[in-house]
């Protein structure tokens, strides 16, 4: 299990901990203040993605000193963590309200309003969690055209977390101040920052799943639809058997492939269980 998992989590999935959801947690001032502040300012995030493009360019003993320092940091006040559909609708059965608003991240890569973000809260009407969004800089949660965030019954939250995935984007779960989970997100390459920073940058923010995904061969059809939808250049092909094989030791066990599957050739397994992957977080 990942690092979380034991410190958070009691050796069991620290995300489907309702404890880490707790409204109780919201009323912490600096974590408050923590929230209000990365909504609000965008624009530093975008100066973190420039350092991120001059620390590729940096030598590698700069690089194996820095970028230890810069995951610890966030793993202490923003990381996340990759989840299934299972995963989700598992943290659906316990939280009680949920709100969508407007992802930060593509607010800074294409500069438009995209609700990709969910805000989760364990207490009724979005509880102390609601509080701080209210406060934050309208002009960017609202828009210059959409009135509010939206609340959301966890039926019709679900529906379209269910349509992200058809899309080809990856659930993961999100911090604010460690252990408080805030919210799912739906990433993928090309407008998530997080995501880029992980993957593109090798600058870990957030954790791999507790799975990693298996073709099976005899079922396998070849079509590669499911290669269109790694975020991960996880899936390879072999024009000599037509199959995909998927490479462990670089999938994050997000799931998403098996949404283009149709022969249901795709299934998660446990990390642990994948001795090349068990210890690759």
């Amino acid at each position: 299990m990942c690092q979380f998992c034991h410190k958070h989590g009691e050796g069991k999935k620290w995300y489907l901990q309702a404890k880490n959801y707790s409204d109780d947690l919201v009323s912490d001032l600096r974590r408050r203040k923590f929230i209000i502040d990365f909504f609000s300012h965008p624009e530093e995030l975008s100066h973190e993605d420039t350092q991120l493009e001059r620390l590729d360019q940096a030598p590698a003993f700069v690089r194996a000193t820095l970028v230890p320092l810069v995951s610890n940091r966030q793993k202490k006040v923003h990381f996340g963590q990759v989840l299934p559909i299972e995963d989700v609708e598992s943290i659906f059965n316990f939280v009680t309200s949920v709100v969508r608003l407007a992802c930060i991240c593509r607010h800074v890569t294409l500069g438009t309003e995209q609700r990709y973000c969910y805000g989760l809260s364990t207490a009724p009407q979005g509880g102390r969690l609601k509080e701080v969004f209210d406060r934050i800089d309208t002009a960017y949660l609202n828009g210059p055209d959409v009135t509010g965030f939206e609340v959301l019954g966890k039926e019709e939250a679900l529906d379209s977390m269910r349509r992200h995935e058809k899309e080809g984007l990856c659930h993961t779960v999100w911090t604010f101040i460690t252990p408080f989970i805030g919210g799912i997100c739906n990433c993928d390459r090309s407008d998530c920052m997080a995501m880029r920073s992980t993957v593109v940058h090798k600058m870990p923010v957030m954790f791999r799943a507790e799975y990693v995904a298996e073709v099976s061969p005899d079922m396998c059809n070849g079509c590669r639809q499911c290669m269109r939808f790694c975020q991960f250049g996880a899936i390879g092909y072999s024009a000599a058997n037509t199959k995909v094989s998927i490479d462990a030791t670089r999938c994050y066990g997000c799931g998403i492939c098996r949404a283009s599957c149709t022969k249901d050739a795709i299934v998660l397994k446990d990390r642990t269980s994948v001795p090349a992957a068990a210890r690759l977080w």
